[in-house]
């Protein structure tokens, strides 16, 4: 099927679901769909038929694991709705759901109330200055007080959450608040929740304030514009009630979504920056279909059997098939073969892609996360102003199960790790391993399921090694004499030394104070080379050295079986008698940490870091209830940190790490390093 024309932008509505798991955002949209007429039966979690949730992985846990883009035809209006993940680990999807739409709608479960994940993508929305709309889902759930949960919404989000429609018949169907004054409902009469929202809609035009208080009410139908600035500027977050299982409500919901929720135009416009740093400048995409592109890829999707797709929100301009297209500051065009829109994991072919419109565009190697696209060069250095989202720390050390695969491991992640903001892969010099990162256990755990049943490729796993360090306390000298005869040519070298420490993170300097030639300059580099390969075995516990000073300052050679290799093994013999004697130590990472989780969770954090041998440094609140913990703690001691955490907070709490320093082990920490490193040794 191929559609010809674009949807003007006053006709589009793009709605992102976002809130916590198991709220039923996929069974809402499975409701919207059916009721749109665009599927002819709505699809089931349990069964694992619903549209958005096609993949595999998916349907084996019954949960959202990536966002899925769908679309229906409803009232006039072509409705793009993004249904997004509701678990922690998985938020990065949502946040990069977000920048690709005018409405954010959070979906609350009547039997759970507000969770954490509906504060925080919340938060989310209003930093992105997103018109906002909470849906009420499950009203028939056995217990739920509605009337209590709203004025818990209006609690911990405002006022200004005001209901649109209202429960009616014991939660069986909903009745319009906006519109009609005279209804009924199961909160009693909808008289007062109408005069709420109109004179919400009212204050921000003082025009239509004048009349309300001379006539004493204002027909709803007029207040179009209002209500799209009241909304733009978060002066109203309507409430809709709903049940996708018994389908109240869902009617009435796509009428909200055609009438009331904004066009393309009538949204907070994504902040656009043009230039690099300091210097670029805010600028503002245009909804004109005539004007030159600019687009922006929201997802990336790649399949080993379809390639890579590009799922694109277009906000200036007009996309065609054969449309020249630059990605960033990319100087080679690449030409846009097709154009599709997304129906789970179906697709529709379309003529064209105007403001407002998302599409996908496939089989283009160029394309990825982030990008903006653009028709014209003097455009390459225009970029979104970035959402910021959680930082992956949560780690497992990856190694292929063949020998000889490194490369194709390498390959196969990082086409993962592109289709989600929240993943990241690195090689870890200083342990030599490869490490792959993410916002939790379930977050990687789904990522090495999918690399063995999408690519077929096995992996070994472990925790990551500490990048543990050793270094001296005290300054302290030793000498080696290399002597070695075979029958022929000998081996001979003498190096004295005496070795210093320096501040933490200073590194390693080498000193040559040798005086009258007693080692020849040509013999220096080698003696160099043997202490160097001396710090990088480590002596005491088999870590790198740092932190110290070598100064060679006298020695001996022969003029006949002097040579390189001699100094090579006199200059490490001797370093390593040294620092033996200079009171070595262990290092071990110091982490900043940030820690964010509900109030109530506090005394739980703080003294689980205590024993962890953290620091406190302070604490930070927002009027949400959420208290932010900075501190300091052992890398060593945050290896199980995610679950310890988790199971504080009910799953409710996050953190980030960054590396801060080193410090000196505990002395039992070192006698166990030491031991560890002599057993392996022998």
């Amino acid at each position: 099927m191929t559609t010809s024309g674009t949807t003007s932008f006053d006709n589009i509505r793009n709605l992102c679901l976002i809130g916590p798991a198991a709220a039923g955002k996929t069974t809402l949209v499975e409701a919207l769909l059916q009721q749109a007429g665009a599927i002819t039966a709505a699809g089931s979690v349990e069964r694992g038929s619903t549209v958005s949730d096609h993949d595999p992985l998916e349907i084996k846990a019954q949960h959202s694991l990536q966002s899925a883009v769908m679309h229906a035809e409803y009232g006039g209006c072509l409705m793009h709705l993004i249904d997004t993940p509701g678990l922690p680990d998985f938020i990065g999807q949502s946040l990069a759901a977000l920048e690709a739409v005018e409405t954010a709608a959070i979906v609350i479960s009547a039997a759970a109330g507000i969770e954490p994940m509906a504060r925080r993508m919340m938060e989310y929305a209003a930093e992105r200055q997103l018109d906002r709309l909470i849906i009420v889902n499950k009203i028939d759930a056995e217990g739920a007080d509605l009337p209590a949960l709203l004025a818990d919404i209006q609690t911990q989000f405002g006022k200004e959450c005001l209901p649109l429609n209202l429960p009616d018949a014991g939660a069986s169907q909903v009745v319009d608040c906006f519109y009609d004054r005279s209804g009924h409902s199961d909160f009693g009469a909808v008289e007062d929740a109408h005069r709420a929202l109109v004179e919400q809609v009212v204050e921000v035009d003082a025009a239509f304030v004048d009349r309300y208080l001379n006539d004493g009410d204002v027909d709803a139908a007029e207040l179009h514009a209002p209500l799209a600035q009241a909304l733009r500027e978060g002066h109203l977050i309507p409430v809709c009630f709903v049940s996708a299982r018994t389908g109240a409500g869902v009617a009435e919901l796509l009428d909200v979504i055609a009438k009331l929720l904004p066009h393309p135009a009538e949204g907070n416009p994504p902040d656009f920056l043009n230039g690099e740093g300091d210097a670029a400048k805010p600028m503002q995409a245009q909804p004109d279909a005539a004007a030159h592109v600019l687009a922006h890829v929201f997802k990336l999707s790649i399949d080993p059997y379809v390639g890579k797709l590009g799922f694109v929100r277009v906000h200036q301009g007009t996309i065609t098939p054969g449309t020249q297209l630059y990605v960033g500051d990319g100087r080679k065009p690449f030409k846009v073969g097709h154009l599709y829109l997304k129906q789970g994991k179906n697709q529709v072919e379309i003529a064209s892609a105007g403001p407002g419109a998302i599409c996908v565009i496939g089989k283009v190697e160029e394309l990825h996360y982030d990008a903006v696209l653009h028709d014209a060069a003097e455009d390459s250095h225009i970029h979104l102003k970035p959402l910021p989202s959680p930082v992956p720390v949560h780690g497992v050390a990856i190694a292929p199960k063949r020998r000889g695969d490194e490369q194709r491991m390498w390959e196969i992640m990082n086409k993962l790790v592109a289709e989600d903001p929240c993943l990241l892969i690195e090689h870890v010099a200083t342990t030599n391993e490869t490490i792959v990162r993410g916002l939790g256990e379930l977050h990687l755990r789904v990522l090495l399921d999918r690399l063995r049943e999408v690519y077929k490729f096995e992996v070994d796993t472990r925790p990551p090694r500490i990048a543990y360090r050793e270094t001296i306390t005290r300054g302290a000298a030793a000498q080696y004499r290399h002597k070695k005869q075979s029958g022929g040519a000998g081996q001979f070298g003498e190096v004295h030394l005496r070795i210093e420490p320096l501040a933490r993170g200073a590194g390693f300097e080498f000193v040559d104070q040798v005086k009258g030639g007693a080692i020849p300059g040509q013999f220096m580099p080698a003696v160099e080379k043997g202490v160097r390969e001396a710090l990088a075995e480590g002596v005491i516990a088999g870590f790198p050295v740092q932190d110290l000073r070598v100064i060679v300052y006298d020695g001996k050679y022969h003029s006949v079986d002097s040579k390189e290799v001699a100094f090579v093994t006199a200059g490490k013999k001797a370093f390593q008698t040294a620092i033996r004697e200079a009171g070595p130590v262990v290092l071990e990472p110091i982490a900043r940490l940030q820690v964010t989780a509900p109030e109530a969770s506090m005394g739980a954090i703080t003294g689980d870091l205590s024993a962890r041998r953290g620091v406190v440094s302070g604490t930070d609140s927002d009027k949400l209830g959420q208290l932010t913990v900075n501190g300091e703690a052992p890398l060593a001691e945050l290896t199980d940190y995610q679950s310890r955490l988790n199971a504080m907070t009910a799953g409710q709490g996050s953190y980030a790490l960054a590396l801060s320093h080193y410090e000196v082990v505990p002395p039992g920490v070192q006698q166990l390093l030491m031991g560890q490193y002599k057993v392996q040794d022998e």
